[in-house]
């Protein structure tokens, strides 16, 4: 005798495909949360800017939409019923396409965020809102600078070539940036206090530069110059564009729980 089993219909009840827009810390410990679970279909996509990305525990799919219109057309597609921008938060492009797109297609979108650093007691930190005047600001600087901004806009130091850089990022620049004094080091976060403290000591490093991405995986930088008493280049977040935020991984669930 067959069992005869209701279909579930209503937030309760409906299966939930969600994207999430993915690349940072808090976008794999939400896929690491969703993994498996019975009401949301969730999968990842990364934009493809690093070589060799950590893949979350989800279906994942790597490379651009094609723009506003390819992301929308996606969403149509695939029956996407509910988008969570988790990209860094100096991706302004990627998060000006997917609020555009979730636009167009109708589709419910949150920004996953995390808090921005905030400069505390003992730091030296000079605020400035964008790249060419981060460059600008090391003129009255120190010689040594310690770049920890990634490798995509690096090349905006070409406009002060006459300082020693050392750039730490996951993948090489390209193309190379026309500095005649330039170290590379490959490597990826979290950082500790103590590695970061002897990196500076070791390579005589005077001044740092940083993007406020907030967050721990990169902190321990902002920890090590305020021991040292070094000033930080503090490159501003970009503006949002109006989305609703979350502020942290259960959030998310919960509000993608709740479609």
């Amino acid at each position: 005798m067959l069992s005869m089993v209701p279909i579930l219909t209503g937030v309760e009840g409906e299966l939930v495909k969600a994207l999430i827009l993915g690349g940072t810390t808090e976008a794999t410990a939400l896929a690491k949360r969703l993994a498996g679970h019975p009401r949301i279909d969730a999968r990842v996509s990364l934009a493809g800017r690093t070589r060799n990305p950590l893949l979350p525990p989800l279906p994942t799919r790597i490379g651009g939409f094609g723009g506003v219109e390819g992301l929308a057309n996606y969403l149509r597609a695939e029956g996407i019923g509910a988008v969570i921008d988790a990209t860094h938060p100096f991706a302004a492009q990627i998060s000006a396409n997917a609020a555009m797109a979730c636009a167009r297609a109708g589709v419910p979108l949150r920004l996953l965020t995390r808090p921005a650093w905030v400069a505390g007691p003992g730091d030296r930190w000079i605020g400035v809102p964008d790249m060419d005047a981060a460059a600008l600001a090391l003129c009255d600087l120190g010689d040594t600078v310690f770049l920890t901004i990634g490798r995509q806009e690096v090349a905006a130091f070409e406009a002060v070539p006459d300082k020693r850089y050392l750039i730490r990022a996951v993948d090489p620049p390209e193309p190379m940036p026309a500095l005649p004094r330039m170290s590379l080091i490959l490597d990826r976060g979290p950082f500790t206090v103590e590695g970061e403290l002897a990196l500076m000591r070791g390579q005589g490093v005077e001044v740092v530069v940083s993007k406020n991405s907030g967050g721990r995986a990169t902190d321990a930088k902002l920890e090590a110059a305020r021991v040292l008493g070094l000033p930080v280049v503090m490159v501003e977040r970009p503006a949002g564009n109006g989305v609703v935020e979350l502020q942290g991984v259960e959030d998310a669930v919960g509000w993608l729980e709740k479609m």
